[in-house]
């Protein structure tokens, strides 16, 4: 593999500018660099919760999400470059499969339990603000196909996932009191 970043320091940006992957130069708080940098932020929490003691299965998937936001970012960063639906997909079957086993919810749950748990719902809720910032430039420009979908369904995983890794460390789920 050739060197793909062979220089740190460009001093490029000084100006609050940024390039994307094309070489047009945007500002810096553009929403579509705000949407690159919340992705990016998601990816970083992700990469916290694979810190903890994780079943190999969730960190599999995990990964493989990681690599998913990557390549978000990527489309991002470069608007012709594809986000595939397969990835959608995945996200789907994971949800259906890690949803099966849990007991349907009777009430709301507040954030919380064990430290992976909670690492999820961070996530969860990184993956919620940049679903609403993918939307926000969906009103200016193109966003890439299938992120909206990916964001949203990301957020219902890591929802699932928080509870799934509750329930395997013992923990009772703390309940919404009206």
């Amino acid at each position: 593999m050739a060197n793909r970043l062979s220089k740190i320091v460009t001093r490029t940006g000084d100006k609050g500018t940024t390039g994307l992957a094309d070489g047009t130069r945007v500002n810096k708080d553009s929403l579509r660099i705000h949407c690159l940098g919340t992705v990016d932020e998601l990816n970083s929490h992700l990469g916290l919760l694979l810190c903890e003691t994780l079943p190999e299965d969730i960190r599999a998937l995990l990964l493989a999400i990681q690599n998913d936001l990557f390549d978000l970012g990527g489309s991002l960063a470069y608007p012709v470059a594809p986000f595939t639906e397969d990835k959608l997909t995945r996200l789907d079957a994971a949800i259906a499969h890690y949803n099966a086993e849990l007991p349907p919810l009777k009430e709301f749950i507040l954030p919380g339990g064990t430290r992976a748990a909670s690492q999820c719902h961070i996530a969860r809720t990184v993956a919620r603000r940049a679903e609403r910032e993918l939307v926000a430039l969906s009103h200016l420009e193109e966003p890439p196909a299938n992120g909206l979908p990916y964001l949203n369904r990301l957020s219902d995983l890591l929802f699932v996932l928080s509870r799934v890794l509750n329930r395997g460390e013992g923990q009772a789920e703390t309940l919404w009191k009206r």
